[in-house]
């Protein structure tokens, strides 16, 4: 590769967020301030979720920062490690429904597979409140990272580009482990004076706004930057150098190389110097400090050098990011010019995923012929490898991209084939499980699909998604009824009280409600209203 590719390649990720930061800001806070009911009900989840006291009146946040919410008097507990676990489930019903929430099985797959590396590498990662944590990433050109109260951790598509290395990535995650597994947030929360202004509207506010800004966000900027409100959400210094302190352990421990936190908290600075001057006022918050880069530092040479070869999966992610980052016309012309310039490396990796990416982007733009084509190339290159680190037993980037490709060429059957042989080496792909459905219900396979879902909502009881392709299911096979009732069984798992008592009455109302369905209904009815009463009753109680 000549020196002005080499160069390309290598600034691609840091151009991409200079190049789109300007009009995503626009189009984002164009959203914030026009989408106040998104903002009313993420607030009220909140307020719902740790039972405080909150404001109605919070439009502008000028005026808001004078009508917030208040905890209560002093003798209150602290927030309770069950309370703060269902206030980041809240959260993550309003950001799973935000557009730009990356809904893709192989990137959620490799993130959590990532994470949970981390967390079981060290004994004290999950914290004394043993949160089951949730890794995902967000569309947003913008270089990012939050933390949400119970063991809720979000990256930006660019902060995942940008990353050199998986070190430097798992260095990120594990700096954001380390606020929960201390809890800094429930800390923060309950260290306020209880007669002061507890900002859960400017809270609300920052879970929307992380995707324009480099400074705002909930919890934790990528590497450690405060993405709260200056002055009113931001951990302390001796909160951000404890997440640092167990961050670095935590990689440490992984089998990761600590340096790559230091890499990466360098390129974090520099980007944090390009982008803040341009961030709202309100939205700012202190910045990544030299006294913890250098802290940093000061560890890692205190350690052996152990150079950490990265896998081929970390490489693949990067690809697929790539074009879900930016998936409009132009986006996908431009993630294809970058990959047939990193066909061009020499090294073997950057080769098999620059294969897989243009395979991904033919598959965006319908050409699938060429797609299985170049998805063929990268599979046999990488089974010639003799490598260690390309082996893939377990991801399923290769399977699920070959089953889109069958199912946009039509070809019914053969994906239904593929998802249920590779579910069978992967059986805990969720993303897998949910290609498999689809492929069966393109290939008019309702039954099989509903005998298959009924035996994964018995596992994973817990899953929306779920519960909304067994309505799927049902639509299909016209039992309207049992439609209603498993779109109810998702609202209700979503805590969507009133969505599901109304999907509960459309199903009373339909033909085929028999015995067992009513009996159903009934029971369901009766357990969701007695929850939703008590909700309002604590709604009530806190006005």
């Amino acid at each position: 590769m000549d020196v002005k590719s080499r160069g390309k390649l290598n600034n691609f990720g840091t151009n991409a967020v200079k190049e789109h930061h300007s009009t995503v800001k626009r189009k984002n806070i164009s959203f914030l301030r026009s989408n106040q009911t998104c903002l009313r009900q993420l607030l009220s989840a909140a307020i719902l979720a740790t039972s405080l006291c909150a404001s109605s009146n919070y439009a502008q946040t000028t005026s808001a920062t004078q009508n917030l919410p208040t905890l209560g008097d002093t003798s209150r507990e602290d927030l309770s490690p069950l309370a703060e676990r269902k206030l980041g489930e809240q959260i993550m019903n309003v950001v799973r429904r935000d557009p730009d929430y990356i809904d893709d099985g192989p990137v959620a797959e490799y993130l959590n597979r990532l994470g949970n590396q981390l967390l079981d590498a060290h004994p004290d990662a999950r914290g004394e409140a043993a949160y089951n944590f949730e890794f995902f990433a967000v569309r947003d050109p913008v270089l990012n990272a939050f933390a949400f109260p119970g063991g809720f951790i979000g990256l930006h598509t660019a902060l995942i580009l940008t990353a050199q290395t998986e070190s430097e990535l798992a260095s990120v995650i594990g700096h954001e482990i380390g606020h929960v597994a201390q809890r800094h947030i429930a800390r923060m929360l309950t260290s306020q004076k209880y007669d002061s202004y507890i900002p859960l509207v400017a809270l609300a506010l920052a879970v929307l706004a992380a995707r324009s800004s480099p400074d705002a966000a909930i919890a934790v900027a990528s590497g450690g930057q405060g993405l709260a409100i200056q002055k009113q959400l931001n951990f302390s210094r001796d909160a951000e150098r404890e997440a640092d302190r167990i961050g670095f352990q935590i990689l440490q421990d992984g089998g990761f190389d600590p340096t790559g936190m230091v890499t990466f908290f360098g390129r974090l600075q520099a980007s944090t110097r390009n982008y803040t001057d341009n961030a709202p006022e309100f939205l700012r918050s202190h910045p990544l400090t030299s006294e913890r880069i250098a802290d940093i530092q000061a560890r890692a040479q205190g350690l052996r050098y152990k150079q950490r070869a990265d896998g081929l999966e970390f490489f693949l992610m990067k690809s697929r990011v790539r074009v879900l980052q930016d998936p409009t016309v132009q986006g996908l012309i431009d993630a294809k010019q970058l990959f047939e310039i990193q066909l061009k490396s020499e090294r073997e990796e950057d080769q098999i995923a620059a294969k897989y990416g243009l395979a991904y982007v033919a598959c965006k733009q319908t050409d699938f012929i060429k797609a299985r084509k170049l998805l063929d190339q990268a599979r046999e290159q990488t089974a010639r490898s003799s490598r260690q680190k390309y082996l893939l037993d377990l991801s399923s980037a290769f399977d699920s991209l070959f089953i889109d490709i069958l199912l946009g060429s039509k070809q019914f059957d053969l994906a239904s084939s593929a998802a249920k042989e590779a579910i069978q080496r992967l059986p805990l792909s969720r993303g897998l499980v949910y290609q498999y459905v689809e492929a069966l219900l393109d290939a008019k396979k309702e039954e099989t699909a509903g005998i298959f879902l009924r035996d994964q909502i018995m596992l994973y009881r817990q899953d929306a998604k779920l519960q909304n392709l067994l309505a799927k299911v049902y639509a299909a096979q016209g039992r309207q009824a049992l439609q209603h009732i498993a779109l109810a069984e998702a609202f209700a798992i979503q805590n969507s009280w009133t969505a599901a008592l109304q999907q509960l009455d459309l199903a009373r109302l339909e033909k085929d409600a028999g015995f067992y369905e009513l009996s159903v209904i009934d029971a369901n009815e009766r357990d969701w209203k007695e929850n939703h009463k008590q909700e309002l009753a604590e709604e009530r109680k806190r006005r």
